[in-house]
């Protein structure tokens, strides 16, 4: 026969598995973000020394400014969820010298959702992207499935070689 204070326990017990069965289960790391890496023609990374800044203008037509500074191999940018295409200008600043490239990136936006009690995310899949070439020679799409993991790199970029 079990006293009352295993039936307590038991009770609790119980309780705390159907509490645990409808906690919310939303996803830690709910920022989306396209992450670009630089690439030498050879395929090596590489560490680029000039300071880049990378701007996009918003609907109200004000420019968003995300620096990111110098020394950089890669970096991450958001990305719209209500625009079919991107478009960013990567400013590139050196010892006496700047330039500017403009990215244009497409892509399908479609919602994701972990589950009813939580917000859901916008995933992306990437279909195209196209640059100007003052200090860009190309960049490619490595993975064009967009999602909430930040280790994933979706765009090489390939700037011009010094010939």
């Amino acid at each position: 026969m079990m006293s009352w204070k295993g039936k307590g326990l038991l009770g609790l017990a119980v309780i705390g598995v159907l509490l645990s069965c409808s906690t919310i289960d939303c996803p830690v790391n709910s920022l989306v973000e396209t992450k670009y890496e630089f690439y030498s023609s050879t395929g090596e990374t590489l560490t680029l020394l000039d300071t880049l800044t990378v701007v996009t203008a918003r609907q109200d037509g004000i420019d968003t400014v995300f620096n990111k500074g110098s020394n950089i191999s890669s970096f991450s940018l958001p990305i719209s969820y209500s625009h079919p295409e991107d478009v960013f200008v990567f400013r590139f600043k050196g010892d006496g010298w700047q330039t500017a490239d403009t990215v244009w990136i497409k892509k399908e936006d479609y919602p994701h959702f972990e589950s009813v009690d939580c917000n859901p995310l916008f995933y992306h899949d990437l279909t195209a992207v196209k640059c100007t070439h003052n200090l860009l020679d190309s960049i490619v799409i490595k993975n064009p499935s967009v999602t909430n993991d930040n280790k994933v790199v979706h765009l090489y970029i390939y700037p011009k070689t010094g010939d």
